[in-house]
């Protein structure tokens, strides 16, 4: 197909995608005189241009950078989404409810936060913790040379560079981040 600028020039081509029926309820809607070919598949739905089985996807993407990767660019937004959690007031299983709660916390917790860890002198420990907060306080733990400790709290992922640079520049030494799996933060 080429460069598509304009979602329109689409209508009547090759679909590949996950979500047939959104997809139709999509084209239809424009009221093009041409019939668009959905084809339904599950997986790797990106890989469909490259492989000359369609002219264009509609997929559900979150960062969009498999489907970058692929080639492709972002040409129209059919819907944007969220993922929440509902739970009924009567339910007989309130401890799954709350256990499904955590777990999502904890995983959103875990792709906002990364760990960092370093070791400054007791001197410079109040100036290091205004960088390093951490979400509720940091962690502290004394080195075997008594006027050196560790620290250990949780900083923004996109603000770890930063914070880095700021802990170097008030004495910290042997700085490290470490990415979160998942967390639980007692809340």
């Amino acid at each position: 197909v080429g460069e598509v600028t304009d979602v329109r020039s689409l209508a009547g081509k090759r679909i590949v995608t996950s979500f047939p029926n959104l997809t139709r309820n999509y084209f239809d809607a424009m009221g093009a005189d041409k019939t668009t070919q959905i084809k339904c598949i599950s997986g790797s739905v990106e890989a469909s241009c490259g492989l000359g089985l369609a002219d264009g996807i509609v997929d559900l993407v979150e960062t969009g950078t498999t489907m970058r990767a692929a080639g492709l660019e972002e040409v129209s937004t059919i819907m944007k989404t969220e993922c929440v959690l509902i739970a009924n007031k009567s339910t007989s299983h309130p401890e799954l409810v709350e256990t499904i709660r955590k777990r999502i916390a904890g995983y959103l917790t875990a792709t906002k936060y990364v760990m960092v860890t370093y070791n400054i002198h007791r001197s410079s420990l109040e100036r290091a913790k205004n960088i390093t907060p951490g979400k509720k306080s940091p962690s502290i733990m004394p080195l075997e040379r008594g006027d050196w400790v560790a620290v250990s709290a949780l900083v923004l992922k996109k603000s770890a560079s930063t914070v880095m640079d700021e802990l170097e520049d008030v004495g910290a030494t042997d700085i490290l981040l470490t990415s979160i799996v998942n967390s639980r933060m007692g809340d």
